[in-house]
C-alpha cells in the first residue's frame, strides 16, 4: 500500500502525521520541540516542493509512506490524482491519500505562513512548533486510524 499525508506546504503537518506513522515521533506522549525539529523535512520545504512527492519512508508493513504539500487544493487533490490514476489505468485500491489539515491549528497556520512563506523562520518556527506540540494527539489519532484502516484492508486480504 502507499500512504499519502498531504497539506497545504508540506513542511508541517504532513510531515508530522507521517513521522508519527513510521515511529520517529511517539504516539504515546507530545514530543518536545527538539525532537519534532529532528524530524527529515519538518519545516524545511519551500514554494518549489510543492506539488513534489516525497517518499518519507517504509513502515513496518511494508507501506510507502509519502509527504507532499499542495497548496490549497486540499481535498481537489485527491480528485487530481485519482483523475490522473484513472488515465494511467493505476488501481486505487492500492493508495490512501490522507489530508492532515484537519488537524492544523491557528498557530501552525501563522508560524507556517512566518517560517516557510516570509522566510521569518526565528519567529514562525517556535509558532509552529508550538501549534504542532498544541494539536498533536490530532495527529496520533489521524495516524491510528490510517494505521487500523490499512490492518483491516491487509486482514481481509486487501494487500
Amino acid at each position: 500500500m502507499k500512504v499519502i499525508y498531504h497539506c497545504y506546504g508540506g513542511a508541517h503537518s504532513s510531515v508530522t502525521a507521517a513521522a508519527i506513522h513510521l515511529g520517529y515521533l511517539p504516539e504515546n506522549r507530545t514530543p518536545s520541540a527538539k525532537e519534532i525539529m529532528q524530524v527529515p523535512l519538518y519545516d524545511k520545504h519551500t514554494d518549489s516542493d510543492h506539488g513534489k512527492i516525497f517518499l518519507f519512508g517504509i513502515d513496518e508493513h511494508n507501506n510507502e509512506i509519502y509527504v507532499v504539500g499542495c497548496r490549497s487544493l486540499g481535498d481537489t487533490f485527491d480528485s487530481i490524482l485519482r483523475g490522473i490514476g484513472d488515465i494511467a489505468g493505476i488501481d486505487h485500491s492500492d493508495t490512501i491519500l490522507v489530508n492532515t489539515l484537519s488537524a492544523v491549528n491557528w498557530k501552525m497556520r501563522i508560524g507556517g505562513y512566518l517560517s516557510r512563506r516570509l522566510g521569518i523562520i526565528a519567529l514562525g518556527r517556535p509558532i509552529v512548533l508550538s501549534g504542532t506540540r498544541s494539536n498533536y494527539q490530532k495527529f496520533v489519532k489521524m495516524v491510528n486510524s490510517v494505521k487500523n484502516h490499512l490492518y483491516n484492508k491487509s486482514v481481509q486480504g486487501g494487500k
